[in-house]
């Protein structure tokens, strides 16, 4: 048992370093850009709406989207113009493909609706991408470098980080500053952003975090709308989300702070 108050010592083999650190981390790294060129050889390009009407109820959600982001740079009788235009066209349905009459509507089957069957296979597609390479690592891990102590952070922690850093070797006594393999693998797995973005470039799909994100931020030309969801009842939860938009300005105050930018 660890005295408190004294430096806990392990003697670790050095080669451990070349053996199990180094070849998770290269491993992880080039997962990550194969993972990276296998989603862009199976993504497929987003289909344009088949008609007006189709454009119209896409573009609806985003642009009360964009409204939420940007109104800053309104004024506030613009802001409140377009904030209760699309109000009202979201709770009076004006929006819907098929115009106030469909308003109620249940979903549409998205087994019967082959852009939602090909947005489903997109979805899982990407899934795939994510899950198989995960799989596969995390056993070769468990079968070859399960159990081992591989390196120790130069700086404290507390209790709380020792189910996080010592998966699979976890035990009372042991310093929480130790890292075991299994643990490095989770790290590197969430901790692999920067040195995606330095080699990839800020759009890619090598990490989790990346797709998340694209998926939080659908565009004009993509369809906002998942299969079977009800356009409707996203509109109703936009329109009350600009309800409670309270406007403020980045002009507010900009006099002030230019004086005291310069000193006057």
């Amino acid at each position: 048992m660890a005295v408190q108050g004294t430096e806990q010592v392990i003697v670790r083999d050095p080669a451990l370093f070349y053996w199990i650190l180094l070849p998770i981390t290269i491993v992880m790294i080039l997962t990550g850009v194969l993972r990276h060129y296998a989603t862009v050889l199976l993504a497929s390009p987003p289909k344009p709406p088949a008609t007006p009407a189709d454009a119209r109820e896409r573009s609806a959600v985003v642009r009360g989207a964009t409204l939420r982001t940007n109104f800053p740079v309104l004024s506030e009788s613009s802001c409140n113009a377009r904030k209760e235009y699309l109000i009202d066209g979201y709770k009076k349905g004006t929006f819907l493909k098929g115009g106030p009459e469909s308003k109620g509507q249940s979903a549409p089957n998205p087994m019967s609706d082959p852009a939602a069957m090909e947005g489903m296979m997109g979805m899982m597609k990407g899934n795939m991408a994510m899950m198989i390479p995960q799989t596969l690592i995390m056993s070769w891990i468990n079968a070859f470098f399960a159990g081992f102590v591989i390196l120790k952070l130069p700086f404290p922690l507390t209790i709380r980080f020792k189910s996080m850093l010592q998966s699979g070797v976890m035990t009372r006594d042991l310093d929480v500053r130790w890292v075991s393999s299994l643990s490095w693998y989770f790290l590197c797995l969430f901790g692999l952003q920067s040195v995606f973005i330095f080699i990839l470039g800020k759009e890619n799909s090598a990490s989790q975090l990346s797709q998340q994100m694209a998926q939080a931020n659908p565009t004009a030309n993509a369809n906002p709308f998942g299969p079977g969801q009800d356009p409707d009842k996203l509109f109703q939860a936009e329109a009350e989300n600009l309800e409670v938009l309270e406007h403020w300005s980045v002009l507010d105050g900009a006099e002030d702070r230019l004086l005291r930018i310069y000193g006057i």
